[in-house]
This record gives C-alpha cells, structure tokens and sequence, in this order.
C-alpha cells in the first residue's frame, strides 16, 4: 500500500449517529493543525443506526476519510483490526468515536513518537461518569490479567494509542480470532511510553460495552495471553482428589476403628455437589480453550467488507492477496 500519508486516525463505530460528525470534526480540527497529511479511516461495525450513511456524507467533501462497512457486526477489536489493515500512514492512531478519548492527546502522542517512541498509549488516571462498579471490575481485571500472564500489558490502558508503521505491521500478522489487541501491541515489543490523561463521560450516546461485552473481552485476553487457567484447573484437580482420598480414609477409619455414627446423606450430598461443581468450572476452563481452537482451525477472515469508500482499488488488491498469504 502506498505509504504517502503521514498519519492514519482508525475510528472503529458502532451505533454513533450521535456523536460521529463531532468526532469527525474534533479530529480533522486537530489534524489540520498539525499541517502534516493524514487520512481517517471510519470502520462501520454494522451499525444498525445512521452512522454509515453520515460517514459516507463527509467522505463525499472530504476525500481523506475512508469508510469501512462491514456486512454485520463483528466486534470492536475486529473492527479495530479491519482499520489497521486498510490504514497506509506512517502513523497510526487508534481512538473510539465516543469522543472519551480526547483527539486533542494525538499531538502530544506524535511528539513522543518523534523522540524515539514506537508506541504511545494513552493511561487513564480518572474516569468521568463511570459507575464505581464499572472502575472497580476494570481495575481488578487488569490486575488481575497482569498477575496472570507474562506479557507486561500496562495497567489502565485501553486501545487508545499510537502505533509506529512498523509496529502495525506486525499486528496485522498476527490473524487470531480471539483478539485483544492493546496485549497484542504489549507482546510485540518495541520501545513503547505511556500518556496519561483524564478519560472523559461519554459525547452522546451509550456505551458499547456492557457487563456481557466486558466479561467476553476478559475472556479473551486471558485465554490469549496466559495457560495460568489450564495449570490452575490442574492443581485444583489434583487437590480435590487428594482431600477425597484423605476423607475416605477418614470414613473407613471410624467404620473399622471407633463406635462414631456415620450420619446419613446430608455430608455427602455437600461433598458431592461441592466436588462436581468445581468439576464442571474446570470443564469450563478446558472449553474455553477448545472452543478458541475450533475457531482458529476453521481458517475464516477475520470480517467481511460490504462496501468501502475513497479506497483506491490498488489498496484494496493488495490487501487481499496479502490476507490469502497470511493463511497459506
């Protein structure tokens, strides 16, 4: 793809009539300031709203945004991913279009990168109108999520960031389904700083991530980035049948050995429903990582694009041959 725009601003959307012309406008105000070229590439995520026909009003006058529609609905970190591959900045800016994370950082981020940065993420140090069960569940699963896998993935970071040509790159190669892209960008490396910034209440709108879409999204970074679960599911595994073993020792020493009375079904009934529930939470664990399997093997792409705008044809080609290259 031809690398003659400086700087790519990728805006996955889904259900942002609301708010995407003043992201829209927020954006290009502090892209013109800047005086560099750039492009911004709008990923329709199978809005079910006003949101693509809006983007494709704005990409009538202005040539350099780019829509991505897809055909459905198929997930912010894919959305996210579709917008890196058609992405042909030198630079590459990740941000929502909720307007929570300010454009108005996008400066100070390429500031970094021009000291020597490959990665600029931006760091939430306060939340604006979250819930306190919405910042306490995020804190503890980054906490939680750090203390479960090897790959430094920095504590209060979203996908909003900044990404170095080459550092996108290599995240378009990695094709997995199960997708949690800011640990993707924390395992492939490179010299990588932190932003931090207060992350604004939301434009307009409601939030695209529900208690669901979050516990969905912890799944995934877990069962991506870490094996703990499987090795947790073994230990756990290992004591149960050991304190079964250990009672039924117990048991058969007060038969043979003492004139205690053995109290009919109610300690075994507990012990029974204790073991087999923790049985099938282990089963869980393993379906976890079978059904991400199942997945993988089946070899399909990753989203499926109804209709592009200001996407030359060349960019388009190239893309997909480089994708059926990817999975030969």
């Amino acid at each position: 793809m031809s690398r003659a725009v400086f700087l790519s601003v990728v805006v996955p959307m889904y259900n942002e009539e609301e708010v995407i012309e003043t992201t829209y406008r927020r954006i290009t105000q502090v892209l013109e300031a800047l005086g560099e070229t750039y492009e911004i590439v709008f990923v329709n995520d199978g809005s079910r709203d006003r949101t693509a026909p809006i983007v494709r009003e704005l990409g009538a006058s202005d040539k350099r945004v780019k829509l991505i529609d897809f055909s459905r609905n198929f997930g912010h970190q894919i959305a996210v991913t579709a917008g890196m591959d058609y992405a042909s900045g030198r630079v590459v800016v990740l941000i929502d279009a909720d307007l929570q994370d300010p454009p108005e950082l996008i400066p100070d981020m390429i500031a970094r990168w021009r000291e020597g940065y490959d990665v600029v993420y931006g760091k939430r140090i306060a939340r604006k109108g979250e819930s306190w069960f919405k910042k306490a569940t995020a804190s503890a699963f980054y906490r939680i999520l750090q203390a479960m896998t090897s790959v430094d993935i920095p504590l209060d970071t979203g996908d909003f960031r900044l990404m170095d040509r080459k550092v996108c790159d290599a995240i378009r190669q990695m094709r997995e389904r199960s997708r949690f892209i800011r640990g993707m960008v924390s395992w492939a490396g490179f010299r990588q700083t932190a932003l931090e910034y207060v992350r604004e209440e939301r434009f307009a709108g409601e939030t695209k991530y529900p208690l669901r879409k979050m516990i969905r999204l912890s799944l995934d970074a877990l069962t991506s980035f870490s094996t703990k679960p499987l090795k947790f599911a073994g230990i756990l595994g290992f004591m149960m049948s050991a304190a079964g073993f250990i009672y039924l020792l117990v048991v058969l020493y007060q038969k043979f050995f003492t004139d205690t009375t053995l109290q009919g079904w109610t300690s075994m009934v507990v012990i029974s429903l204790l073991f087999h529930g923790i049985t099938l939470s282990l089963l869980g664990v393993f379906g976890e990582y079978i059904g991400r399997i199942y997945e993988e093997t089946k070899g399909r792409p990753l989203y499926v694009v109804a209709e592009t705008l200001n996407v030359e044809r060349e960019e388009e080609a190239e893309l997909r041959e480089r994708q059926l290259d990817l999975r030969r």
